[in-house]
């Protein structure tokens, strides 16, 4: 049987930072070693597009690594709107260290404020209703931290890190769990170890919300790929007694409609699968 990580093992992770700078680094920067003079210089970064920014701290951590020396002052915090030609950092300092660590930054700040600023597009995009935007677990390897992060500061909501921080009860596990009995005898079983963490099904059909409604230590029930007229029902039959999540083809087209359920939460992997990079540049100044 696996070992179960508890949170705080299952977090210690490689810095990706120092992974991307030595997949890019390697022995050396040849270009700015031999070409350009050596000396100091003035640098922003900027959006070339509108955006949500997300990343910030990171790309300073970028410019740490590579130079300690440097300065790096945030024109703009993670979680904000920067409009096309806005500064978002600044730096000052050796020329050959801002040339040096400018594509990882820019990587990670252009990545990071496309997840944000898709999660903001969905946000908004839901209204006013009560229900909140989730991400998923559908990150980049190794980026998960940050990508979470990011959705953050888009003003969406964290759903469960990694496996070990919540139970979420999907179609195959329902298949390899058996009957409704066997279910229940599970779930009162993980409940009388571990109270304090919640507890999820997965439900394809209205039937199985039925069913699952009579289970007892179910926190939230995710809505499959169900019709808007089916989210509706089932939040008719749980109202009060548990959580609804809706999830599977979400788009900025139906994100609203979707909303007006009363679905509690909406999940959505392309926040972080398919979010596309912003146009930011770096460019020294006179």
């Amino acid at each position: 049987m696996p070992k179960r990580l508890s949170k705080s093992e299952a977090v210690v992770l490689p810095d990706p930072v120092a992974i991307a700078l030595a997949e890019d680094i390697g022995s050396g920067d040849l270009t700015s070693e031999y070409f350009v003079a050596d000396g100091t210089a003035k640098a922003r970064i900027f959006a070339k597009e509108p955006a949500v920014v997300a990343g910030v701290e990171v790309a300073l951590e970028v410019f740490r690594q590579v130079d300690p020396q440097l300065q790096v002052r945030p024109v703009v915090e993670s979680g904000a709107r920067v409009a096309k030609g806005g500064s978002i950092l600044e730096i000052e300092g050796s020329v050959r260290s801002i040339l040096t660590g400018e594509r990882v930054a820019l990587n990670f700040l252009q990545r990071l404020s496309g997840v944000a600023t898709l999660t903001r597009r969905f946000v908004e995009g839901a209204g006013k209703h009560k229900a909140r935007i989730l991400d998923t677990r559908k990150t980049t390897p190794g980026l998960r931290r940050m990508e979470k992060a990011a959705v953050l500061a888009g003003g969406g909501v964290n759903h469960r890190f990694g496996l070990f921080d919540m139970v979420m009860v999907k179609d195959n596990h329902l298949l390899a769990a058996g009957q409704t009995a066997q279910l229940q005898e599970a779930i009162s079983g993980f409940r009388a170890l571990h109270p304090g963490v919640r507890v999820e099904l997965e439900a394809d059909t209205l039937q199985q919300v039925r069913e699952f409604l009579n289970l007892e230590g179910v926190d939230v029930i995710l809505l499959d790929n169900m019709t808007t007229g089916e989210m509706r029902e089932a939040v008719s039959l749980g109202a009060g007694r548990v959580q609804f999540e809706a999830s599977g083809g979400v788009t900025l087209e139906n994100v609203g409609a979707i909303a007006s359920t009363g679905v509690d939460f909406i999940s959505i992997g392309a926040l972080t699968h398919s979010a596309r990079a912003m146009d930011f540049s770096l460019e020294l100044l006179p």
